[in-house]
């Protein structure tokens, strides 16, 4: 039977790259965004490498939509063997947590870790019985509990992605914990800086997300550390 990845948050930098690595190695490749022109580009690039893809138009935000979307990849491309989560509502509105909304703050966290876990529960039949089933999670160094982060983050004004990323962070250790013994690997690569021709990159971005593509498909294969760093 053939491998699918589900991959959430799809976008030109890390999870093109993801992608590709994925679909380059056998696997069918189902986008998820929200924007239906960059999935349909993101299709179009992926066929012309000889790749199995199709695009899945939703909201990460929406767990509704994405319990849906599960569904319909799984019956376009087959059971999911790999889902990758690289959705994130950034750091907009919550720079400062003296001054932001609380609503916004709560928003940040939905799709951090309620919506990633909605995917992970829709398509959890499928990875048990992958026995390379996998969750490939995406995160930033902010998420790294230490004074030096914290600093910079306050000082970026970066508070809210701070937040989020770190609840992203504990998660990939409580899930590595909870599925051990299921059959099923979690894995997440926090990335020190930004992406090359990402939507962050003002210019200086300084990381190929082919890099971070090889680094998720070493940690998938070994299937035995949960975390890797890149800077």
């Amino acid at each position: 039977m053939g491998k699918t990845i589900l991959v959430v948050g799809f976008g030109p930098g890390i999870s093109r790259a993801v992608a590709e690595r994925f679909g380059s190695s056998g696997f069918s490749v189902a986008l998820v965004g929200r924007n239906e022109e960059t999935l349909a580009s993101g299709v179009s690039a992926l066929k012309a490498k000889g790749i199995e893809a199709a695009a899945f138009p939703a909201d990460a935000g929406d767990p509704t939509a994405i319990r849906a979307v599960v569904g319909k990849a799984r019956a376009a491309l087959g059971p999911i063997t790999v889902v990758h989560w690289n959705a994130s509502s950034g750091s907009g509105g919550t720079g400062d947590f003296l001054t932001a909304d609380p609503v916004t703050v709560r928003g940040l966290l939905d799709v951090t870790v309620v919506r990633l876990l909605a995917a992970i529960q829709e398509a959890l039949p499928d990875l048990k019985k992958a026995n390379e089933g996998a969750v490939l999670i995406s995160n930033g160094a902010f998420g790294e509990n230490t004074p030096q982060m914290d600093e910079l983050a306050a000082t970026m004004k970066a508070m809210g992605l701070a937040l989020a990323n770190a609840a992203k962070h504990k998660l990939v250790g409580l899930l590595a914990q909870r599925l051990n013994g299921e059959g099923v690997y979690v894995g997440e690569v926090l990335v020190a800086g930004n992406i090359k021709g990402s939507a962050w990159d003002k210019g200086a971005a300084t990381i190929d997300g082919a890099t971070v593509a090889n680094k998720f498909w070493e940690l998938y294969k070994a299937r035995g550390e949960v975390r890797a760093r890149v800077s």
